[in-house]
């Protein structure tokens, strides 16, 4: 029972933690008040997912010292201080990165380790499904999010407002989840420390990093300027909204599914994954019809959502579930470094050409290389 109180637990944390991915939702809105350009957005969303990854390596190595309870409540009230930061100094760019890009980056990374690492813990035997389960909410949190936002801010709201109000919510909700928040008993003992020099020596180890950073790079890259592209194919703003949530219900389901079927094929599931991601974002080259475009979003973020649970659950499976926090943060960094590269060389691309086919192509093509990346190691 306790095990479970605490994967609900987990899953409401990654809920409101996943809301970073609403970020293309405020886009639109950001450039029309306070003239936000394409590149400075992309590398908003960008430092946030890289102060994530690179505070969830720091957080992972202190995870059993101090506790998921306490470090989940950091991340709280990290998290819903950058919102709140955000809103009330939003009118410069600077003000927007502090706060969105760099405070509440650092709210998830702290956040964001605690409720995956205490759910592998519970439930060692379904280490995919359950690390499905676990981070299927914050593929989520962006469906709720998106669906706010273009709401409040279709009634005059402006989004730095919305921010305000946002960063009060979530310091709430986070804060309550925390509570909850413990590892099964009295916790394991702390594994001894891995050396960095023999990881990147582990062929598995780099089969993982550099597998996680191509599927990432696309997918955050089509994410972080979803909206967008779907109003340059003259799309509506609602479209656009509903593109986003799609992608975001594909991503959380996406994590449950992929995450069941690891238990069952294994490691090899990884290169198919990062097949089918670089295949299906190229749906989102065919944007002129409105429910198309949608359904292309919701396949890519099914996909997507392949890059977080196969590389979580391969991770325990190769170097052990108490291994989890020290070795899956490093291998998140490449999730960080697609962050800060994917939607500003979107962005970037856009700047320059005018059009989104090229960051479209980029990112399919960038996915794809993952299946390359992830075969698995033929037999000595």
């Amino acid at each position: 029972m306790a095990g479970t109180i605490v994967l609900v637990a987990s899953v409401l944390m990654q809920l409101a933690l996943g809301g970073v991915y609403a970020w293309s939702a405020f886009v639109p809105a950001l450039r029309e008040h306070h003239a936000l350009a394409g590149w400075q957005a992309g590398l908003i969303f960008g430092t946030a997912i890289a102060v994530f990854t690179i505070t969830m390596v720091a957080a992972g190595r202190r995870l059993d010292r101090i506790g998921p309870r306490t470090m989940s409540l950091g991340g709280a009230l990290m998290y819903g201080a950058g919102y709140y930061i955000a809103g009330w100094y939003g009118d410069s760019w600077l003000g927007l990165w502090l706060g969105i890009g760099l405070i509440s980056g650092i709210g998830i990374g702290l956040g964001y380790v605690c409720p995956l690492t205490a759910s592998v813990r519970w439930f060692p035997a379904r280490k995919g499904l359950v690390t499905g389960i676990a981070v299927a909410g914050f593929g989520g949190g962006a469906i709720l999010l998106a669906e706010v936002a273009e709401l409040l801010l279709s009634r005059g709201w402006n989004p730095l407002q919305l921010f305000r109000a946002l960063g009060l919510f979530f310091w709430i909700w986070l804060s309550l989840c925390a509570l909850v928040m413990r590892f099964p008993g009295a916790g394991p003992a702390a594994p001894a420390p891995l050396a960095g020099a023999a990881l990147w020596r582990d062929i598995r180890f780099r089969r993982l990093f550099f597998g996680m950073f191509c599927g990432t790079f696309g997918g955050l890259l089509a994410i972080g300027h979803l909206k967008p592209i779907a109003l340059t194919a003259d799309l509506s703003s609602q479209a656009g909204a509903y593109a986003v949530s799609g992608f975001a219900a594909g991503n959380a389901l996406g994590r449950i599914v992929w995450g069941s079927l690891h238990d069952r094929v294994g490691s090899r599931l990884i290169a198919i994954g990062m097949g089918f991601l670089g295949f299906v974002l190229l749906g989102l080259l065919d944007s002129g019809v409105a429910w198309r475009f949608i359904g292309a979003a919701s396949v890519a973020g099914f996909g997507f959502g392949a890059c977080f649970v196969l590389y979580a659950s391969e991770t325990a499976a190769v170097f052990g579930v108490d291994n989890v926090p020290r070795i899956y943060p490093i291998i998140f960094l490449a999730y960080g470094v697609a962050g800060i590269t994917g939607p500003l060389i979107g962005g970037w691309l856009y700047d320059v050409t005018g059009a989104y086919v090229w960051p479209v192509l980029t990112a399919a093509a960038v996915a794809a290389a993952g299946a390359i990346v992830t075969r698995p190691p033929r037999p000595a």
